[in-house]
């Protein structure tokens, strides 16, 4: 009886022990399919989400060549064929392309849109995304009888939004995967406008938007007019010869603005407002540092609060454009001409103090014209007087000189001058201001710069001295550039005009090129809102200050 019972309980015994193993198993698996999932949840690629930002701040998907907003509709379908599918909608046309994983939006022919449905994409989840860039600028919500589906919005770029589309979070599904992206131009709807106005405008309108000018005198004559009403020129820039006073400013200002009221298009009114000794406003407002001396204050705060001051101080006369911040890199010290007009002989600290300028400028609504690129630090010469000449090679030049220029780029620059320098080991034959190797094949493709690219002034001794300036401008636009900028002689700007229109008429230029060049011209135009408001009165002891109160901030 004894050895019966002794049974019975070792074989509860056993049955109780394989039930706790079963149970204990039975958790440990439930833990592992938790830890497994919440593996999947973080099991992404950090390099995938930063490339993915990068490409789009360059209108860009991964694994696609096509730039949103720049590349033709006829591109895409020498490449990749013709799409599977066509929608046709009232924001645009959809082609879907199965085999690449990608739809390709365009408005009249130009691609606006770009998305991608590659399947690493739903490695990526919500949280991803937010732990990566921070809280998106915006979101939205998408629903049909489909789909259902949150929007993340960043503004990665002034032109690039990216956008990221995953189902809406469910309570059971808080922390969806991304189902597709989209790199969209900010500007669509403005290109379709512009496009629109483009085809209206005839040769000759074109052409005078891409020629900024200057004036002779305080008061406008009878060239200065023909300048504004016949060949309806894009832009006018000053000089201190121009402003001898407040209020003779403000009301030079008033009239150009005026007589340029029946032309379809506003008129960049642009100076350069440096600082230091390259100043053109009038005497009674404070001077501003020049460059040198913000940098030696190592605040770059300081930098930022000078480009909103000068911003303030433009957008208070009626200017609308700055050829400012200087971002050469001082590395030459017998350098003639830029000198203390530099933040300094360093990349990296010419980079920091000239990008809080122009950001400061842009945030009174002043376009920054950043220059001289590709960089004017370690010349020997001042080609207001002759032309200088830099031995340097590219490599060299992405060492030192490009990297200011590639950091503003990233950070929203609107507009590059390119200045007057030959570099032999790069094209021997042009200087980089007519050179087709810097302007298109460093500053647009290698460096992906998309804004509007001016010359410096071709009426300065290093062109005049070593070209026509006829075929100067016409070998300008040959090479890339949108604006030709021609500060005197009214006779210069005439011949510059028609040698242009010329070239266009003989096929030595496409007009698609010169539609190029205005719809950039156009759209920034557009983008600051640059109309012929005029400026009643200026409170100059108001602007001083300002001024005073921030150069005591930084001084004290």
């Amino acid at each position: 009886m004894n050895k019966k019972m002794f049974f019975v309980l070792l074989t509860i015994v056993i049955i109780l022990g394989c039930s706790m193993f079963l149970y204990k198993n039975a958790e440990k698996s439930d833990s592992q399919i938790a830890n497994e999932s919440e593996t999947k949840v973080e099991d992404y690629s950090p390099v995938l989400l930063e490339d993915i930002f990068t490409q789009s701040k360059q209108g860009k998907i991964l694994n696609a060549p096509f730039i949103a907003g720049k590349t033709n509709l006829e591109e895409v379908i020498e490449l990749w064929g013709n799409p599977n599918v066509i929608d046709n909608t009232s924001v645009g046309d959809y082609s879907d392309y199965i085999s690449y994983e990608a739809t390709i939006g365009s408005v009249n022919s130009v691609v606006v849109d770009v998305r991608s449905y590659k399947s690493d994409l739903n490695t990526i989840r919500l949280k991803d995304i937010e732990a990566f860039a921070g809280k998106p600028d915006k979101i939205t919500y998408y629903q049909d009888k489909n789909n259902d589906q949150i929007i993340l919005i960043y503004n990665v770029s002034s032109t690039y939004q990216l956008k990221w589309i995953l189902p809406r979070p469910t309570e059971s599904e808080p922390n969806p995967k991304v189902h597709h992206i989209s790199v969209l131009s900010q500007n669509n709807l403005m290109i379709q406008q512009i496009q629109n106005k483009i085809s209206k405008m005839t040769l000759e309108e074109k052409i005078g938007q891409m020629i900024f000018t200057g004036i002779s005198g305080k008061t406008l004559n009878e060239n200065d007019l023909s300048l504004i009403n016949e060949y309806k020129v894009g832009g006018i820039i000053f000089f201190k010869g121009n402003l001898v006073s407040t209020n003779q400013t403000l009301n030079l200002l008033n009239e150009i603005k005026s007589v340029n009221e029946k032309n379809d298009f506003p008129l960049f009114l642009g100076i350069d407002e440096e600082g230091g000794r390259i100043s053109r406003l009038p005497k009674e407002l404070i001077g501003i540092p020049s460059s040198k001396k913000i940098s030696e204050s190592n605040d770059v705060f300081f930098a930022h609060d000078i480009g909103k001051i000068l911003g303030k101080e433009l957008s208070a006369f009626g200017f609308n454009l700055n050829f400012a911040p200087v971002l050469d890199v001082n590395s030459n010290p017998k350098n003639p001409v830029i000198g203390d007009r530099s933040f300094g002989d360093n990349p990296d600290i010419v980079s920091s103090f000239g990008i809080e300028v122009m950001k400061g400028l842009q945030s009174q609504n002043i376009i920054s014209v950043v220059k001289h690129f590709p960089g004017h630090g370690d010349t020997a010469v001042d080609s207001h007087l002759d032309l200088p000449v830099v031995n340097k090679s590219l490599d060299q030049l992405k060492k030192l000189e490009l990297i200011p220029f590639k950091k503003a780029f990233a950070e929203g620059t609107d507009v590059v001058m390119v200045a007057h320098i030959l570099l032999p080991k790069i094209d021997s034959t042009f200087p980089s201001s007519m050179s087709k190797e810097i302007i298109t094949g460093i500053l647009r493709e290698q460096l992906n710069f998309d804004g509007v690219v001016i010359t410096d002034d071709l009426t300065m001794k290093a062109i005049t001295n070593n070209y026509d300036i006829t075929a100067a401008a016409v070998n300008s636009v040959k090479a890339g550039s949108d604006i030709i900028l021609i500060a005197h002689d009214y006779h210069n700007v005439i011949s510059s005009f028609q040698a242009l229109k010329k070239a266009v008429e003989s096929g030595e230029i496409s007009e698609e090129r010169i539609d190029e060049s205005v719809t950039r011209i156009l759209q920034l135009k557009e983008k600051y809102k640059i109309d012929n408001s005029k400026v009643n009165k200026i409170n100059i002891e108001e602007l001083n200050r300002t001024i005073n109160k921030v150069l005591n901030k930084y001084n004290s």
